[in-house]
């Protein structure tokens, strides 16, 4: 009896996903090193950012407590993207016995795009994270900016004021600059770098800063003091899609900063077209890369 192109799909979109899943996985969830994955159920996602309490004054004996707002400083949104691609194996090679070797290559060219796909989005935020314009966040500003304005009328930076190569000297004052971050009422937020982000071509400039027990470069016995004082606690991670080749990035541990929203997780699909008789196998997912508070990260664009 011949088997239809229905059973004929059936038969193989197992094994083809099973090929896609191994294929995929071989690729690094690099982002992960970056962002928090939450789920979403919407069409998009809004984040209202509040500008919390000024500082608790003196109450004097017998006075009435005062009475401080919370107000809306800006809203951050995450638009969720649909990536989706496919491939088809024509009614012929299927005759021809040839569905075997051409739909194993196919399919992992195919979780191969889609796993690239994923990393140049992810990664794309912090490559446009000095331009602004379309890029910009919430409060109208690039990821990183010497001018984020405050809701008490001030501004913070999260990036110097002149950017620097990553060297002892700007990572200590990344660190630094980190450590006095106010919130929006100009209120110190008690932050602190977490790790540190980085393109591979700094990748042997890192491992000598944060991993030397004594100070790099130098012919005395000086301590490390990063390394020392416990600085940087998860390290840093090679974002190998990082275009800026001396551009580096220090995550913080702020609440709310840099998110991926994953709106519908990667599935793959086959059937059969009545038209051509081809098989189409089908991957497709729905996400969004983005950032609420800025605070979450400090960036340079390195000296060049």
């Amino acid at each position: 009896m011949a088997i239809s192109r229905a059973q004929l799909a059936k038969e193989l979109e197992p094994g083809l996903n099973a090929l896609f899943g191994m294929e995929y996985d071989r690729y690094e969830n690099q982002h992960s090193e970056i962002y928090t994955t939450e789920n979403s159920d919407r069409a998009f996602e809004e984040e209202v950012m509040l500008s919390g309490f000024g500082a608790a004054p003196t109450k004097s004996e017998g006075s009435a407590v005062n009475f401080d707002d919370a107000n809306e400083a800006f809203t951050a949104r995450y638009n969720h993207e649909t990536i989706a691609l496919a491939f088809s194996i024509t009614e012929e090679a299927i005759e021809d016995n040839l569905y075997d070797r051409l739909g194993s290559r196919y399919t992992r060219a195919l979780a191969r795009s889609m796993a690239h796909t994923k990393q140049v989005k992810a990664s794309a935020v912090l490559n446009n994270g000095f331009a602004g314009g379309a890029t910009a966040g919430g409060d109208g500003k690039a990821l990183c900016a010497t001018d984020h304005p405050l809701t008490n009328g001030g501004t913070f930076a999260n990036k110097p004021s002149t950017d620097a190569d990553l060297n002892e000297t700007s990572l200590e004052d990344a660190l630094i600059n980190i450590a006095g971050f106010v919130d929006e009422r100009g209120l110190k937020v008690a932050l602190r770098g977490m790790k540190l982000i980085i393109p591979r071509q700094l990748q042997f400039v890192a491992e000598r800063l944060m991993v030397s027990n004594l100070r790099v470069g130098t012919s005395d016995n000086d301590t490390n003091a990063i390394r020392s004082m416990g600085m940087l606690p998860d390290g840093y991670a090679v974002n190998d899609f990082l275009t800026d080749t001396d551009a580096f990035f220090v995550l913080t541990d702020a609440p709310r900063g840099l998110i991926h929203y994953e709106r519908s997780s990667l599935a793959t699909n086959m059937e059969a077209d009545f038209d051509t008789g081809n098989m189409r196998f089908k991957a497709r997912e729905r996400y969004s890369f983005g950032f609420s508070d800025p605070r979450c990260v400090f960036g340079t664009t390195g000296a060049a």
